[in-house]
């Protein structure tokens, strides 16, 4: 059995949450370069097809090697599974589309945000996630930088399209939730159906609505910023839910339009603006603030029994018949233990506070 590991808390979970922020972040921008009328839902269409394929296929190449790091999805497994992909695949992109043809596009860039506060919302009040004013104004204050780079000069209009929009938001954030419950399964195997649904669910949207599909060149360059922009995000994504629990995520996810708005900068020359540095100076305090978080108490861990990708680490203190490789995944036992150390909520510390 090898030695336990000590790392710091915001490893690897909070680089994989921002890394993900900063590739969803590059999408748009690069679909801009590609878009040249373009049917926006066959764009979104081709973006998670090229996801769910490229993921398909480095999953095909890797076959068992991959399947041994990872814990495979389990009938159990298969109705959360199921319910995001309804939510985040199909509900959601629905709504979006009749949403956006009720609703003003500024009205509906401001409410699109409300999927990062639907996401922590929820985590915070049905998942019962700690939380601390210092984490509630970090999030807050990441929201409203979203918000004011999403401002238009505008209001919100208040009327039936932007109800669906809204709506389409609570979808995305309920699959975010939905997917923490599965999270300790295959993360590539998660994202490539997710990328596959959606990717024939926005297709087959914009084939109803009379679109027709681009030149070849077009739909390869969009796949492959699709593989990386969303299917590896994706990935990237759903790791971190392990390790930081689904509000945390959620926020540092919601850095991504600003992460956004500075590669459009430097591809498309567009300019630095006062909202872009006073969205900067926002974002930056909430991650300050989340990063600077240190939630450490004497905790209890109950006995426990479960399978994920781990390595021997002080929660994971268990022996092979034979050398292993780490990290490995493998149906094991944990014994009720009693310390303290920083935590995030991640797969061993989802416990109740007072």
């Amino acid at each position: 059995m090898s030695e336990p590991h000590s790392h710091s808390h915001l490893w690897p979970g909070v680089p994989l949450a921002l890394g993900s922020a900063a590739l969803f972040g590059a999408t748009p921008p690069l679909s801009k370069l590609l878009l040249n009328g373009v049917n926006p839902f066959m764009l979104a269409g081709v973006l998670y097809l090229g996801a769910g394929l490229g993921l398909a296929l480095y999953r095909l190449l890797r076959g068992r090697q991959a399947a041994a790091g990872e814990a495979q999805l389990t009938a159990g497994d298969i109705p959360w599974l199921a319910l995001a992909i309804g939510m985040g695949g199909v509900i959601a992109p629905v709504l979006l589309l009749f949403g956006l043809t009720l609703n003003t596009a500024s009205s509906s860039a401001l409410l699109l945000n409300l999927e990062g506060l639907a996401t922590m919302a929820i985590a915070w009040l049905v998942y019962r996630e700690n939380v601390d004013r210092r984490l509630l104004f970090g999030a807050f204050a990441i929201l409203a930088g979203a918000i004011l780079l999403s401002w238009q000069g505008e209001g919100v209009a208040f009327n039936r399209g932007a109800l669906m929009v809204a709506g389409a938001c609570l979808a995305w954030g309920i699959d975010n939730n939905f997917t923490r419950r599965i999270s300790a399964t295959d993360p590539v195997v998660i994202a490539m159906l997710k990328g596959l649904v959606a990717g024939v669910v926005n297709v087959g949207l914009a084939l109803a609505g009379g679109a027709l599909f681009p030149p070849a060149s077009v739909i390869a360059a969009t796949a492959a910023v699709g593989f990386f922009g969303i299917g590896v995000s994706l990935v990237m994504f759903i790791v971190a839910l392990r390790h930081l629990g689904t509000a945390r995520t959620g926020a540092y996810y919601s850095l991504a339009p600003f992460i956004g708005a500075l590669l459009a900068i430097a591809i498309l020359g567009d300019a630095v603006t006062l909202k872009l540095a006073a969205a900067g100076v926002l974002m930056g305090v909430g991650l300050w603030l989340h990063l600077s978080e240190r939630h450490e108490h004497e905790h209890d861990h109950e006995e426990l029994e479960h399978e994920h990708s781990h390595v021997h680490d002080e929660h994971h203190q268990h022996h092979h018949d034979g050398p292993v490789s780490e990290p490995h995944s493998h149906w094991h036992r944990h014994a009720p233990m009693r310390h303290r150390h920083p935590h995030y909520p991640d797969l061993h510390h989802r416990h109740g506070h007072g």
